[in-house]
């Protein structure tokens, strides 16, 4: 909105400095630490009367975690209301890829409430169907790809090998649906801990943010040979966004957690992960920046399909995180050295921008 005012008025005088990505999404990243540190107290206390016995916790996980009964849940609604409120005071709101990539994370907001309402009224760890959410994302995951790819085609870019591209043609918009669901839940699954997902979150969305202002930079993405998408530098707003908002979460969320942020923050924030990357052309590096959360999904999907076949567990419990927390690691310990994991994986990613 502010780009807009000050774009009609010509950037006169100090509105000059709206025009640089740089200070947007600075403004981005204030904006949103700000207003979830102003709405937070009051809405978790909102949250807390409203649900009473708060998220439901499993019964058959880590006996430490019975002591979170009674914390709220749905946080991530904190989180979506001060990332969409700065993301659209500081875009330009005539940039189709921020539209694309806020329709997925608030419409995987959206199925995480529904997924999270239905826990709490039921009292119950089974929220809505698996196949009904999966039904959802990927129409919603679909028709961001499909905006998307209307604009920057649908080839799909190789690391480490300067512009060297595969034209997938209607198949890249099943893929980039494949990508944003996949990222969605692979989020929702590390959401598991306190503080867990959220600053893994920060820093892929850190590592995004200098991503998607390279690749919208034509001389930038010309000397590192990475794909140029033009306008794909607004997204670094976005990314500043999420980074404020979960910045602000992880005040509340810290151990011992005030709120958790549910399905509604998790689907959400991992949706806009895999959306950022798609409009990059930088799907391949999401996998290695967000590394961690494709280890604790394929976790889960390695332990159900080994039981399934031979009634033998491969994990003391998945998703992985549970797994050292039964080998006797203490939770904060798990935490922080997922978070150490996670710094590393994203130097691993933005070194595939000069390594080709």
């Amino acid at each position: 909105m502010l780009y807009w005012i000050a774009a009609e008025l010509g950037f006169p005088g100090v509105l000059n400095l709206i025009r640089y990505l740089s200070f947007r999404t600075g403004g981005a990243v204030t904006t949103a630490l700000v207003i979830g540190w102003i709405i937070g107290p009051r809405f978790i206390g909102w949250l807390r009367v409203r649900q009473g016995k708060g998220q439901p916790i499993r019964s058959d996980g880590p006996q430490t975690h019975l002591a979170k009964v009674g914390t709220p849940t749905m946080g991530g609604l904190m989180i979506l209301t001060s990332l969409t409120l700065s993301i659209l005071l500081w875009m330009d709101l005539a940039n189709p890829y921020v539209w694309a990539c806020l329709f997925v994370t608030l419409g995987f907001g959206m199925i995480g409430f529904l997924d999270d309402y239905d826990k709490v009224r039921k009292a119950s760890t089974a929220g809505v169907s698996g196949r009904v959410r999966l039904l959802g994302e990927f129409v919603i995951a679909g028709a961001a790809a499909w905006l998307i790819t209307s604009f920057n085609g649908t080839q799909l870019y190789v690391p480490f090998f300067s512009n060297i591209a595969i034209d997938l043609g209607p198949f890249y918009i099943v893929f980039a649906a494949f990508t944003i669901v996949a990222f969605g839940n692979a989020v929702n699954l590390t959401d598991g801990l306190d503080g867990l997902a959220t600053m893994p979150v920060i820093i892929a969305c850190v590592t995004f943010m200098i991503i998607a202002y390279l690749a919208g930079n034509a001389r930038f993405a010309v000397y590192l040979g990475i794909p140029h998408v033009p306008g794909a530098g607004e997204l670094a707003i976005l990314c500043g966004a999420v980074v404020g908002a979960g910045l602000a979460f992880l005040w509340f969320n810290a151990p011992p957690a005030a709120v958790f942020m549910g399905d509604t923050g998790s689907l959400a924030l991992g949706g806009a992960l895999g959306a950022i990357a798609v409009t990059a052309h930088h799907e391949i590096v999401l996998g290695i920046i967000g590394g961690l959360f494709v280890v604790e999904a394929l976790s889960v999907i390695i332990q159900v399909f080994f039981y399934k076949r031979t009634g033998k567990r491969v994990f003391r419990m998945a998703p992985i995180h549970h797994h050292f927390e039964q080998l006797g690691w203490s939770e904060p310990t798990v935490v922080i050295r997922f978070w150490i994991i996670s710094l590393v994986l994203a130097l691993a990613g933005l070194s595939t921008l000069k390594l080709r």
